[in-house]
């Protein structure tokens, strides 16, 4: 069994629990509301920004020379699905202005940066798995049930595509020569963190459907 076998298995319950959320049964039916998916849009927005400098961090502190660059296309293409993928539905639907990140967005990106400062580099590779592999299980999950003239179709075609699956094994192989590498204390440390993102995954996606706000909001907020 792989490594990342064991951390798949470790996830099952949290990866089923999201293919219950509405936002996803919703966006399978194509009956999300766009109100909905622009405030989801715009949270992915920030969300990829830091997501692609802590895939950058994970790059620069990578033992090999390969490794470091197959993190820094992952950075560069995290970049590229946010500035094509989202540009073309902000031309669709209505964006309105900008939104600073919600709670669980801001929890998330938080850690994943912490992670990829602070941690061992294992840690932090771990820590970033789930976002490329739970959004390929889920995109191939509604690409198969998904309803016919779907509005989000260039959503799920993306992460149902052979382009990011191809990025998600990469992942996915990096984490098991990692994890050959490291003693066992370690490779519990990367469970741990694989699970935590995998949770992270599941609120980001509820709290989008609830459009999460702060409460006692100051007048003049900075954007964080």
């Amino acid at each position: 069994m792989e490594f990342t076998d064991k951390l798949w298995q470790e996830i099952e319950p949290i990866y089923d629990h999201i293919l219950e959320l509405p936002f996803i049964k919703e966006l399978t039916d194509g009956t999300l509301s766009e109100e909905v998916f622009t405030f989801y849009l715009k949270q992915d927005t920030l969300y990829l920004s830091d997501y692609s400098r802590a895939l950058s961090l994970a790059g620069i502190r990578s033992d090999s020379n390969e490794q470091a660059r197959q993190f820094l296309n992952f950075a560069t293409n995290a970049i590229d699905v946010e500035r094509e993928l989202h540009g073309e539905f902000y031309e669709k639907l209505d964006a309105g202005s900008p939104l600073q990140k919600s709670p669980s967005c801001f929890a998330y990106t938080n850690y994943l940066l912490a992670t990829a400062t602070m941690r061992d580099n294992a840690i932090a590779i771990a820590a970033l798995l789930p976002c490329f592999w739970i959004y390929r299980e889920v995109g191939l999950h509604i690409y198969e049930h998904a309803a016919l003239e779907n509005p989000y179709q260039d959503w799920i075609n993306t992460y149902a595509g052979e382009k990011f699956n191809d990025s998600v094994e990469k992942a996915i192989a990096i984490t098991n020569r990692v994890a050959e590498e490291e003693p066992n204390r370690r490779r519990k440390q990367m469970i741990h963190a694989f699970v935590r993102s995998s949770q992270m995954e599941w609120k980001f996606w509820d709290s989008a459907y609830e459009m999460e706000q702060w409460p006692r909001q100051p007048k003049n907020a900075v954007p964080a």
